[in-house]
């Protein structure tokens, strides 16, 4: 699908389910949040109900046929043809190569593509390289977050 470097990004596949709900659980830890299976990482259980049926897509980073982050984004009722992107993570390992920047070009470019207009973050302040990723790439700070573990929310025009 992608090639950034040596990463391989590519569309989720039903044998991905368990490892990449693994990786973020491991990232949210990482930084002392909440893993949510019945909550707010219901979505990663149910790619198929949340991505794939709704007009959204859910993308696996892969590194030496290992799977080291996820990258995703769906369709919301909120502001005017909106999407939001939820779901990226990058083990530690393959942080600081660029890889986020990239990322998120190429979701804003499979989104635009699909005539949405609006693309809508939610995050954590002390998920601070995030932060300064979406505040660096035109994301304005906007209010109404929904997620019990998230403090800050973002919006981008296209």
């Amino acid at each position: 699908m992608y090639q950034y470097q040596d990463f391989i990004i590519r569309n989720w596949q039903e044998s991905d389910r368990i490892l990449a709900a693994t990786v973020i659980s491991s990232i949210l830890s990482e930084y002392g949040l909440p893993w949510q299976p019945e909550e707010a990482d219901k979505d990663v259980l149910e790619i198929e109900k949340y991505y794939l049926a709704t007009g959204g897509e859910f993308w696996i980073i892969e590194h030496q046929n290992q799977l080291v982050g996820t990258a995703a984004y769906y369709p919301i009722n909120r502001g005017e043809k909106a999407v939001e992107i939820r779901k990226m993570y990058l083990l530690p390992k393959v942080r600081g190569f660029g890889l986020g920047k990239y990322l998120l070009q190429q979701l804003e470019t499979a989104i635009a593509l699909r005539g949405f207009e609006q693309i809508w973050i939610e995050t954590a302040s002390i998920l601070t390289e995030a932060v300064k990723l979406y505040e660096s790439n035109g994301y304005l700070p906007t209010t109404g977050v929904e997620t019990s573990r998230c403090d800050r929310i973002y919006i981008k025009y296209l």
